[in-house]
This record gives structure tokens, sequence and C-alpha cells, in this order.
């Protein structure tokens, strides 16, 4: 397969080049035009497929820059504003246009006439999209997407002051991998107190957010919105009760290989009691891994990684740069987290983190830029909705490329040693990750199967949910008030709600994908790159298989993988 990542804008024939969205007024004529226009042939319907789809980028493409900018500054007023006019004023109103689109392509006699096998999960997608449409959950989720992005207004304000000098949250964590225990302890108590400050403001978002989604899934004729959102997110290839059997074998074959992570960290640095401000920590007289200093080296470094791997990866990130689509450094004001927001017309994704000099942000830079590289690889798929793929796919790209990408982080460290611990590090946050990912998973679940619950009621389910995914090797003593918000720092319960046990799917696959690497580097970089290339045109069973791996949630298929990961670990 011959790669370029020389990506280029989709060019316009429906809407003319010189078209922004600035208002419902200026862009609702392109879509009256789509649903009045007569088809009168499969080639009529193809075109009129491509003009939808030019016109849905445009629109998408739009939407995601005002996101984007608002993320990168929220204390900027306009920013805002643009983004929640567009959710309040213009995506309403799209909603029953798209609807009666969907309904308009499922009714036309030409549609039995494409290619079955190329359309077969989009149009599995927009059947499911025309059973869940609701005309009166128009506003309700209007008011979901602005409410939605109070959490990341709330957390960005917060900051930490330590030695006389103001921090982020994800500044000020780096002080956590210092090796004066006393400062560590001093930084992680400043964090959690900080946190704690406003979590009656983060339990009343929360509580209203459930409230709106359960009205929704009410109108859509669900029981809940768990077993709606399972719908809207096309999990056509699971059930919850996969899910639940996922938590059980994390409990089962994780949770063992956890524990004695955390009392091998215990003897490392000589501890009697490991508390959870030590879990980062290295032994004295050993320095905290510094792969970088600024944003701009941590991206080069990526780019050197990255060409080592396979020089197309790279190529990517040096055309997002082209671009100016990196923010990379944490600052004030910034909202938290990371991600890549593919961006549907012009191709080339936008990638947001927050760097602070630390090992986790190195693993965070491959991740996204794996997202990136996904965006690339589908980009020239013929319509919109064939890049449009299911998570635990788009998860397996991300996921796999921190572990590809080890073999490569010489050029974040020289010195073999920082090398070997920088592997290590990975490995353990590739294990310790999936007791979180099932505990967060849970506490959904049961938060919208009971949506009616009080805070209390939450509160203590939360905790009984996290006791069943602790490890023993750490001790809360005295910390019991802040862990009963510890779930207020996952930004997916506000902003994307159920999106989380892709990450516990996807690391399946990821760790699958490394076992091919580790046999056969070029074959499974091959099977990535298939994979990827296929967007959304198969359904997740098939993406599994085109990258080599099986779709399997199975207590022994995940023993499977977790021994290997263990052995790779003792090797190092």
């Amino acid at each position: 397969m011959n790669l370029s990542a020389d990506i280029k804008k989709i060019e316009r024939h429906f809407l003319p080049n010189n078209f922004t969205v600035t208002s419902w007024e200026v862009v609702e004529p392109y879509f009256k035009n789509l649903l009045v226009r007569i088809i009168n042939s499969a080639d009529d319907l193809q075109q009129w497929l491509k003009d939808m789809s030019e016109l849905e980028a445009v629109v998408s493409e739009d939407a995601c820059w005002r996101q984007i900018k608002m993320t990168c500054d929220t204390t900027d007023k306009s920013l805002e504003e643009a983004f929640t006019y567009f959710c309040m004023e213009i995506q309403p109103k799209i909603q029953p246009y798209a609807d009666a689109l969907n309904k308009k392509l499922i009714a036309s006699p030409f549609t039995k006439e494409l290619d079955q096998q190329k359309f077969f999960t989009y149009l599995r997608s927009v059947k499911k999209s025309i059973d869940l449409f609701r005309e009166e959950n128009i506003p309700l989720q209007a008011e979901l997407s602005v409410m939605q992005q109070q959490y990341g207004a709330i957390a960005g304000k917060m900051t930490v002051e330590v030695n006389g000098q103001e921090y982020t949250l994800q500044q000020a964590s780096k002080f956590l991998h210092h090796h004066d225990r006393s400062l560590r302890e001093e930084v992680y108590k400043k964090i959690q107190e900080r946190r704690w400050q406003d979590r009656d403001a983060m339990n009343q978002l929360y509580s209203s957010l459930i409230a709106k989604r359960h009205q929704v899934a009410l109108n859509a004729g669900y029981k809940n919105y768990r077993d709606y959102k399972f719908v809207e997110l096309g999990r056509f290839d699971y059930t919850k009760e996969d899910c639940f059997q996922f938590h059980e074998a994390v409990k089962l074959h994780v949770l063992p290989l956890v524990e004695k992570i955390y009392q091998q960290k215990k003897e490392k640095l000589g501890l009697d009691l490991l508390h959870p401000w030590d879990t980062e920590a290295e032994p004295l007289g050993v320095e905290p891994l510094k792969p970088f200093t600024t944003g701009k080296e941590l991206l080069d470094k990526s780019i050197q990684c990255f060409e080592e791997l396979n020089p197309f990866f790279a190529d990517c990130l040096r055309k997002m740069n082209e671009l100016k689509h990196f923010d990379l450094e944490s600052r004030k004001g910034k909202a938290p987290g990371g991600y890549n927001c593919p961006l549907a017309e012009s191709g080339a994704p936008f990638i947001f983190m927050n760097a602070a000099g630390q090992m986790d942000d190195v693993t965070t830079m491959v991740h996204e830029g794996g997202h990136a590289i996904h965006s690339f690889l589908s980009h020239n798929l013929e319509l919109s909705a064939f890049k449009e793929y299911p998570m635990e796919i788009a998860e397996v790209a991300s996921m796999a490329m921190e572990l590809f990408s080890m073999d490569h982080w010489e050029s974040f460290f020289d010195n073999a040693e920082d090398l070997k611990r920088a592997k290590e590090h990975q490995l353990e946050r590739t294990i310790t990750i999936f007791p979180w990912i099932a505990t967060i998973d849970k506490f959904q679940h049961w938060v919208y199967e009971h949506p009616t619950h009080t805070i209390e009621e939450r509160k203590n389910k939360w905790i009984e949910i996290l006791n069943e995914f602790s490890t023993n090797s750490i001790d809360f003593t005295g910390l019991e008030q802040y862990r009963t918000i510890a779930w207020q720092r996952q930004l997916h319960l506000f902003e994307v709600p159920f999106y989380y046990i892709e990450y516990g799917i996807a690391q399946l696959g990821a760790i699958g994908l490394w076992m091919q690497y580790k046999k056969n580097p070029q074959q499974a970089i091959a099977n990535y790159i298939n994979a990827l290339s296929l967007g959304g045109t198969k359904t997740l069973p098939e993406l599994y298989a085109a990258a080599g791996l099986k779709l399997d949630l199975s207590p022994n298929h995940i023993k499977t993988l977790m021994e290997f990961v263990k052995d790779e670990m003792e090797k190092l």
C-alpha cells in the first residue's frame, strides 16, 4: 500500500468554496436541496450521498473548531458563546432534516442497488438513527451539549500553589514523581483538597446530566439511558452482559497482577506502607524521568520515534505541525485532558493535550498520535459516514501505538536505564488501567439503572465499586473523604457517557497486536494499517479480524493476554 500523509482537503462541489457556517439561515438551503431533490437512478443516489457527505463534513468541521478553540481557552467568553450558539441554534435545527434525509435514503428504491457489502454498516447505522430519533429530544440534546462543557470550565480553573508558584493540577502532578516524600504528600493532598472544594458543583452538574439523559431515554422508549446509549453508540457486537463478564475477568486475572506491581513498588521504595502519593515515585537518588521539557521538544521527539516505526506515521505528525494542528502544553484556563479531533473536511486532525514534561505525557502523545494516523488512513474513504469508525477500534489505533512505539523511545531516553524504566512504567500502566476502566464502567451501569438516586446513595455505591476493584497494597487511611469523589476526575462521565469500556476492549486488542509485533513487526504494522484504512465500512468483529485479532471479552482470553504482558515485564 502506497501511503502518503499529503492529505488533501475534500474538494467542494455542492457548497461554494467560500461558504462558512455562520447561522442556520445560511445552512438550511443546502439541507432543503437534499430533501426535495428527485432521485431517478442509482447514479442520482450516489451523487446525492456525496453532496450530503460534503455538507456533513463542512458542518462537522465547523463544530469541531468551535470546540477546539473553546477548550484551548476556557476563559474567553466569546469562544464559549460561539460553541453554545452552534449547540443551541444550529445543531437542533439540523436534527429533523437529518432524520428526514435518513428516511429518504432508506425509502429510495435505488438503495438496494448500492454495494450492500460496502454500505452495510452505514445503512445499519442510518436505520438505528431513525429508530432513536424523537422530536422532543432535540432541545434536551442541545442543552446536554452545552452542559457537558461545564465540566471543563470548572476543572480548567483548578490550580494549586507549590513552593510559592501556581500550577494547574496536571502541572502539579509532576511533583508526585519527586523523591522527597513529604513534598509528594503535600502536593497530593493539595490536589485532592482543590478537587474537594468543587465537589458540590460537580455533583450538581452530574445529577442534572443524569436526569436529562434519563428523560432522553424515556422519550425514545427505553427503560433507562444505558439501554438507549448502547444502541446510540452502535454496540451491535457486544452486550451489557459482556461488560459484566469483563468486570469479573478483571477481578480474577488483572487484580492479582496489580497487587504484585504495587508490592514490588513498596519494596523498591523501602516503605512499610505505600500511600497514593508513592505510586509514581522513584527511590532516593533516582531522578524522575524527564523525557522532554517543552511542547515543541515533545513533538520533535515523537516525530523521530514514529519515523523509526514507519515513516508514514512521522509524516502525519509533520503535516499536522505544518497546519498548526497541535496545542500540547498545560496552562491555566485550558480545559483538562487530551484528545485527537478528526476534521472531516480538511482531513488532518487536531491534537490537544496538557503536557507538563512527564512520562505520562509521552504515553498521551503517542496515544493521540495513533488516533491521528487513523484519521489520515480513513480520510480518503468516499463518504463522511464511512469514516465514523467504532470507538473500540479507534482506541486500538491509539493503544497499540503506545506499545509499538516503546521499541523506539530512544528519542526520549538516551540512557538504557531510563529507557527500561520508561518501558516498565508503560507496561505497569497497561495493566493498572484495567481495574479503573472496570470501576468507571460498572459505576455508570449503576448510575443509569438507578437514575433517581441521591448524592449520598451515589457516594456509597461509588465507594463499594471502587473497593471491589482496589488493591490492598495502597494505604488510604485518613484520605477516605477524597476517595468518595475520585470519580469526579473522569471527564468521560460528564462529557461522553458510557464511553469507557472501549478502552478496556481496545487495550485487549492492542496487547494482541503487540504480541503480533513481537513475532513479526512488519506484519503487525501492516495489519494495523489495513484495519484502520477500512474506517467504519466493516463491522467491529470484521475490523478486528482485519487487524489479525479476535473480539473476545472472555476471562480465558484476558488471562492469556495478561500472562503475555507479565512475561514481557519480567524480561525487562
